[in-house]
């Protein structure tokens, strides 16, 4: 992240005209008469750690490939997903390998004949990988690979709860709530969220569908796109209630998540608020927006708290990972430049840097980080993992679902408007 990367919503006019300049330049495969190929890349790093790592992989690639020039660019993750990647994909000039975050939108992609089926040269991979591929694969055919794959849950500043007369980490939402409570009278503010980027709004319905639904409503609510359980209108009504209890900063609305100083990350970062919910990537990002560059001391982490009484499970995690596919015009270098993102030396590189949890075999030992380790063992306590809610459900779905969940934090919806969109957008695919 992330997973989030880092994800979701975005100004469809503002993206549009950049999708216009992104595509005018976007060109892939080899030259005419030269034997020479050129790769474009396209990801969603836009900050170091992460932008530096993928810069030096491409050098990299180059020097062990001399025929082969790698285009390496990064946006902003909501304008990959919701307009430059779409617009691309339509286009004749699409990039060679992009950002892919499996599940749903994968599918359609699969579906529309857009991407490369990989399985015939990425067997060794796959085992390496195991189970975290499986959200790039359709019909036991694979047409991308994760580099990267973790859980979302609160980042905190342990310095903060301890001038509130925190003690411990919250495990449940009514402890959530208590400690809501204990910041406010310290006059601190408790939770950052940039919702002025909407996909970390959406995020929070996601964690309390997640702690309201049962994993097996969950999984059939995947499979079919039904969402008749009285469990997703509570997760709603739970949403609006915390909501109005104030906990988040002033102007929440128009905040931006990952950018500046003054967004969520930021404002934990530099200790003006006391905790975000956002996914493994948060440090690194974090890191970025500090004075020294570092990621912040008083960090720690916690799983979204269980809500009592639900039937949903207390220690399910809601997650995802960051892929990538290539285009069904790129040429076979595409899927060699894949093969060295999941190599075990640049995976051990990338748990190294901060940027998230790697997921090739023999590179655990790179997760040094505290705050990391504790995504990691907070995933190995997890009984269930869902993917992302958006991403499961794909883009028609997701998207109904999204522009319902911000319209509620904007109070100019209900939650019950959030599962009829869902439930009208599913009756259209």
């Amino acid at each position: 992240m992330n997973k989030h990367s880092m994800r979701r919503l975005v100004a469809v006019g503002a993206a549009a005209a950049l999708a216009v300049g992104a595509l005018a330049g976007c060109s892939s495969g080899s030259t005419a008469g030269s034997g020479k190929v050129t790769l474009t890349w396209w990801n969603n790093a836009t900050a170091d750690p992460l932008k530096g790592l993928w810069q030096d992989v491409a050098k990299e690639f180059e020097k062990t490939h001399p025929d082969v020039t790698v285009k390496v660019t990064g946006y902003q993750n909501e304008d990959l997903q919701k307009t430059l990647i779409p617009n691309a994909l339509r286009s004749n000039t699409p990039p060679d390998l992009f950002q892919a975050w499996g599940g749903g939108e994968l599918k359609d992609q699969v579906a529309a004949g857009y991407l490369k089926d990989i399985s015939s040269q990425i067997k060794p991979q796959l085992t390496a990988i195991g189970s975290a591929a499986s959200g790039w694969q359709i019909g036991g055919k694979t047409y991308g690979l994760p580099f990267q794959y973790g859980i979302e849950g609160f980042w905190y500043n342990k310095d903060l709860f301890s001038k509130a007369g925190i003690t411990a980490a919250p495990t449940t939402l009514t402890e959530l709530n208590d400690d809501v409570t204990k910041l406010k009278g310290a006059g601190i503010t408790p939770i950052a969220v940039g919702a002025g980027d909407k996909w970390p709004a959406a995020h929070w319905w996601y964690n309390f569908a997640l702690k309201d639904c049962s994993p097996a409503v969950l999984k059939s609510a995947q499979a079919k796109h039904v969402f008749t359980d009285k469990c997703f209108v509570q997760a709603g009504t739970d949403l609006q209630k915390f909501i109005a209890t104030s906990p988040f900063q002033d102007g929440f609305l128009a905040t931006p998540a990952q950018q500046g100083a003054g967004s969520s990350a930021g404002l934990v970062a530099n200790g003006k608020a006391a905790m975000e919910l956002m996914g493994q990537w948060d440090p690194g990002v974090m890191s970025s927006l500090t004075d020294d560059k570092k990621v912040p001391s008083f960090l720690g982490w916690f799983n979204f708290p269980g809500i009592p009484g639900s039937a949903g499970d207390p220690t399910a995690a809601l997650g995802g990972g960051d892929g990538f596919a290539c285009s069904v015009k790129a040429p076979p270098e595409c899927v060699q430049l894949l093969q060295y993102i999941v190599s075990v030396d640049v995976q051990k590189r990338f748990g190294a840097s901060g940027a998230g949890l790697p997921v090739t075999k023999g590179s655990e030992s790179s997760i040094t980080d505290p705050n990391l380790a504790a995504v990691l063992k907070g995933k190995a306590d997890a009984s269930y993992v869902q993917l992302w809610l958006d991403t499961t459900y794909g883009p028609t779905v997701g998207g109904a679902m999204n522009d319902g969940i911000v319209n509620l934090f904007a109070g100019k919806g209900t939650p019950q408007d959030i599962v009829k969109g869902m439930t009208d957008a599913a009756a259209t695919e």
